[in-house]
């Protein structure tokens, strides 16, 4: 669920949903131990482990190791990062037009784990539906 100030439901699902078209983030999915997770921590929980994981490795101006600080498996959160391109600075200012150089602001933090946290929403919602992994 968005903060109160933040994004509509909708208007992230037109996001993601545009980021989807782009062939590398399409193939991202949860899937076994980090759909598994996901499913079992619950949205709260997820929540403040994006928020954490936001503020250590892309929040700052200068993020150690900039473009190679996100795993692509280990954590529903790093998945659901490349899934919505906010795994690094450059990636979140093609994709979401947050500019480099500089900390993240507190709303633009509140963003990333808004959108983070609605694209592991659809995931599992998805995953309920979909078959196997």
């Amino acid at each position: 669920m968005p903060s109160m100030s933040g994004p509509s439901p909708e208007s992230l699902d037109q996001r993601l949903a545009a980021i989807a078209r782009h062939p590398f983030r399409a193939k991202f999915h949860l899937r076994g131990r980090d759909r598994a997770t996901a499913e079992l921590s619950g949205p709260s929980t997820l929540r403040w482990h994006a928020y954490d994981l936001i503020a250590k490795r892309l929040a700052p101006a200068e993020p150690h190791k900039d473009g190679k600080q996100t795993p692509y498996r280990g954590h529903p959160v790093f998945v659901a990062q490349h899934a919505t391109a906010t795994c690094c600075r450059t990636c979140l200012q093609r994709w979401h037009e947050i500019p480099k150089g500089r900390e993240l602001s507190r709303a633009e933090r509140a963003y990333v784990v808004d959108v983070i946290c609605r694209w592991i929403e659809r995931e599992v919602a998805g995953a309920q539906i979909r078959p196997g992994p």
